[in-house]
């Protein structure tokens, strides 16, 4: 059974924590409810005293970068008087001393805290810090990606169902949320997720009433990247503005917006738009 997203990229980041600070420590989870995050991974801890530990806003120094949406970082923990001491026997067990505390923020909201620390007690530096706050901003990013996607999942599954008989100003908000979500989907860690944002990028193709017969559209098969390639084409996007959109090199989209044309009998990149709509490949 797959990991969930959530458990996948809060490893990644701490492992890259660790990496990049040189932090023996790290550790962090997401919020449960707005007050209360529960630490859930853990990397290069020696016990399990952390694992499961509830943290309050406002409490300790992962509570208090919670309650401030900033981060916070000790010298030595169990005499800092700038914190309160609700978890110093686990923190104590794992032997940690000089800390800092991360918010993970998205839209605002603070979602989860990611810790890095010391068995030392020394004043942690700019790198320590910045390695802290990229790891976090590595997890928003993926937190973002896969609230997008799920907000326009939800929105596009009733357009979908709609079919051709659309009015004609929403069915190009069809095929901009298809062009969106095709762009997103490389992005998305969940399998789970990510297969259902490529089914419902299918039905809103195949929903287009100038789809082909499935025997023509058979006979067209292009690769997924020349479909988005052809998508951010078939929404005005210059080479320049698709590789921004999808993550890759201006070359690299004439390579597969080449590839599509040849596949789809094109010779200009309208004809391929409307190929690629008459074959079921786009809304």
């Amino acid at each position: 059974m797959p990991e969930p997203v959530d458990a996948v990229e809060m490893r990644t980041a701490l492992a890259g924590l660790r990496r990049t600070s040189g932090l023996p420590v790290a550790f962090g989870g997401l919020l449960s409810d707005a007050r209360h995050a529960r630490i859930a991974e853990l990397d290069g801890a020696r016990t399990g005293a952390l694992r499961g530990l509830m943290i309050s806003a406002g409490s300790g120094l992962g509570g208090k970068a919670i309650a401030l949406a900033r981060p916070c970082a000790v010298t030595d923990y169990p005499v800092s008087r700038h914190i309160s001491h609700e978890y110093d026997t686990a923190v104590a067990a794992e032997g940690l001393r000089s800390v800092v505390a991360v918010p993970v923020v998205v839209r605002r909201t603070v979602r989860g805290v990611l810790y890095g620390a010391l068995r030392t007690p020394v004043s942690l530096g700019d790198r320590t810090f910045d390695a802290a706050v990229a790891a976090a901003r590595d997890v928003e990013q993926a937190l973002a990606v896969r609230d997008e996607v799920r907000e326009l999942l939800a929105l596009t599954q009733e357009q979908a169902a709609a079919g051709p008989g659309t009015a004609p100003g929403a069915w190009e908000g069809v095929r901009e949320a298809h062009r969106e979500l095709r762009t997103l989907a490389p992005r998305v860690a969940d399998p789970a997720l990510r297969d259902a944002l490529l089914a419902v990028c299918g039905r809103l193709a195949s929903a287009s009433g100038a789809r082909a017969t499935p025997a023509a559209a058979m006979e067209v098969r292009l690769a997924p990247r020349e479909v988005d390639v052809v998508a951010c084409v078939a929404a005005g996007a210059t080479n320049a503005a698709a590789a921004r959109q999808l993550g890759l090199r201006p070359e690299t989209v004439k390579g597969y917006l080449r590839s599509a044309m040849r596949k789809l009998g094109a010779h200009t990149r309208l004809e391929a738009v409307v190929a690629a709509r008459r074959a079921g490949l786009l809304p």
